[in-house]
């Protein structure tokens, strides 16, 4: 997941998160936490890949929460971690890593802020921080992903909403009137 950020606020927004990521509450699914394990042990290894890639690479650890010990033995547990600076063509903010890893690139304006996010072969949601009502229309007019949400993130929307991405990103739409196009055949 990538978080891009104006730099002007880059500094404080990082402190925030640190603070939220100190705050999670990781373990099994149903125990109502924050963060619950990926989904097979696999999963975990290719999440823990992507954080060697980031350590190997210099990309600085900005935040991670704790794996309390308590955690049940084989579960597939990734500590959630925030990763910043870094750079729009790195590789973890190039790729869909599945996992609780948050990569945050700093950006000046607007143009830069599409061109980042739309500098990637893939474009399932994004979401779109701000106050100013002609920003939002022309950053979701302009951004390549099949759903944008405003002043909050909500990935899938609800069951009337089409769902389902552009570019590498998903298999077509799920849910809403869109999806069930798929089932069906125009006969004119």
């Amino acid at each position: 997941c990538r978080i891009l950020v104006e730099r002007p606020v880059c500094v404080v927004v990082r402190r925030r998160m640190a603070e939220r990521y100190a705050a999670l509450r990781v373990g099994p699914a149903m125990d109502d936490l924050d963060v619950g394990p990926v989904i097979s042990a696999r999963q975990r290894e290719i999440v823990q890949g992507y954080l060697a890639i980031a350590r190997d690479t210099g990309l600085a650890v900005a935040a991670q929460a704790s794996l309390p010990a308590s955690l049940p033995a084989g579960g597939c547990y990734v500590a959630p971690t925030l990763l910043a600076p870094a750079t729009p063509d790195h590789r973890l903010a190039q790729e869909e890593i599945f996992g609780p890893v948050q990569v945050m690139i700093p950006f000046e304006g607007e143009a830069e802020a599409l061109r980042i996010a739309n500098g990637t072969h893939y474009g399932l949601v994004a979401g779109v921080w701000t106050r100013d009502g002609g920003r939002q229309l022309r950053m979701a007019r302009s951004l390549h992903c099949g759903q944008v949400f405003i002043n909050n993130y909500g990935a899938g929307g609800g069951i009337e909403l089409p769902f389902g991405g552009v570019k590498h990103s998903g298999h077509g739409r799920e849910k809403g009137f869109e999806a069930l196009y798929g089932f069906s055949s125009l006969k004119t």
